[in-house]
């Protein structure tokens, strides 16, 4: 069958977690089964970390038709319920879950990826880079939570620097995520996404906002990250991925930037942007680059294509 013609069920609202005693929902995007178990990608949506649900995505259903990967969407606990760490637990107690069942949807349990839009983006890499025993929750404890490859769409990195980046962007003009959440807030004002997330003003809580970032959790042997930021972002600088790829480079660990310079906020929500309206695209990559055995981007494919690449390549084997 073309990858075209894949046929994908949808498998909603199926219960991944009872946190806090509420029941917290995923959606399952599963390609036509194979003779083999397919790879399995959670996707973490936006909205500073206080809005959205897992409905708020690219065309999920889409993307594992032509990618032939199976998609899990999960809603995860805002910071009007919870705090930090509470949504990073949802996460890698999804990931846990997704190994529980897999056999029953034929998943493959030992290919895991994150795939992270913005506030998404930050747990993504939180829950990537985190230890085993950190961020465990209650649930599902007897499978492993951790995951194999991470696609990083914009994400904030460095809570205390947020600001600063954004005094130093050139303001490009408003982007669309931005105008939809309304004025953003300096992250050190005790209103803003980032200290809401956090139940403390960012500007005087350093060792909460250190805990909160995910450069914190740094070590060697992360699954490999791709990152992907506009240079014209000015909700989350690109200044942000800069920092995560550094420390994962400097690390010793795989990993891929991509600047696009024309490109906003929230791009994941417009795949069918044209690649003219991009500008130049940068690619960086890590210096502990084997050939053969590494990922190569094209910086000619949409963003779309990148990302399925990528997963189609880590999660191959």
């Amino acid at each position: 069958m073309a990858e075209a013609e894949r046929d994908v069920r949808l498998v909603a609202d199926q219960v991944y977690s009872h946190a806090a005693g509420s029941l917290r929902l995923a959606d399952l995007y599963i390609p036509a089964r194979s003779s083999e178990s397919v790879p399995v990608i959670l996707w973490l949506h936006g909205g500073g970390w206080r809005f959205g649900d897992r409905k708020l995505s690219p065309d999920l259903k889409t993307f594992a038709q032509s990618s032939g990967l199976a998609v899990v969407s999960i809603d995860y606990r805002l910071s009007d319920e919870a705090k930090f760490p509470a949504p990073v637990e949802d996460v890698k107690t999804a990931v846990r879950w997704v190994r529980r069942v897999a056999e029953g949807f034929g998943f493959d349990g030992n290919r895991i990826g994150l795939w992270g839009s913005s506030a998404g983006a930050h747990l993504a890499a939180c829950a990537a880079l985190s230890k085993e025993n950190e961020f465990l929750g209650e649930e599902h404890t007897e499978f492993s939570s951790a995951v194999q490859a991470v696609v990083d769409g914009y994400g904030p990195t460095n809570f205390g620097q947020i600001d600063t980046d954004r005094a130093t962007t050139p303001t490009v003009g408003t982007d669309a995520e931005s105008v939809a959440i309304g004025h953003v807030l300096p992250a050190g004002d005790p209103d803003s996404f980032e200290s809401r997330l956090l139940g403390t003003p960012v500007s005087s809580s350093p060792r909460e906002v250190e805990r909160a970032d995910p450069v914190y959790y740094m070590h060697s042997g992360a699954p490999p990250f791709l990152i992907l930021h506009g240079k014209a972002d000015t909700f989350i600088p690109c200044q942000q991925s800069r920092y995560l790829f550094d420390s994962l480079s400097d690390a010793g660990n795989d990993a891929t930037l991509v600047l696009f310079e024309n490109l906003k906020h929230g791009f994941f929500n417009t795949p069918n942007l044209d690649h003219d309206k991009y500008g130049s695209v940068t690619v960086h990559r890590s210096s502990q680059v084997v050939s053969g055995k590494n990922w190569v981007c094209n910086p000619d494919e949409d963003f779309l294509s990148m990302v399925s690449s990528f997963f189609r390549f880590q999660l191959s084997n």
